[in-house]
Parts: C-alpha cells; structure tokens; sequence
C-alpha cells in the first residue's frame, strides 16, 4: 500500500506543480510535453485528478495514527 500511496502522492505534487506553472505563469506543462488534449494528455490529467481523490483518504489516517 505504501508504493500506492508514493506514487499517487507524486502524480498529486506533479498536478501542483502544473496548476502552479498556470497560474503564474499561463504556462501548461502537460500540454506543452504531450500535446492539447492529447488521449496521453487526458489520461495524465485523469491520473493526476485519482491521485487527488485518492490523496483524500490521507486525511482519515493522519486522524488514526494520532
């Protein structure tokens, strides 16, 4: 469960990132690598946004591990 949880908190902080690039600098990394919506370029997006979802549940451990 640990490796799970490694690599949807990566594709969470790669999200950030992106969302950052946009915001401050209207620059979509996603887009520029993998082209404008792109299938490969949606299923990043979709990835990123079950990695968020997922990153959810952290919330539920941090509150059972106190």
């Amino acid at each position: 469960m640990k490796i799970l949880d490694y690599v949807l908190l990566t594709l969470v902080v790669i999200g950030a990132i992106n969302w950052g690039l946009i915001g401050f600098l209207n620059f979509d990394l996603v887009r520029v690598i993998f082209g404008n919506m792109t299938i490969l370029s949606r299923i990043i997006y979709a990835a990123v946004g079950i990695g968020g979802l997922y990153a959810i549940s952290y919330y539920g451990r941090i509150r059972t591990s106190d």
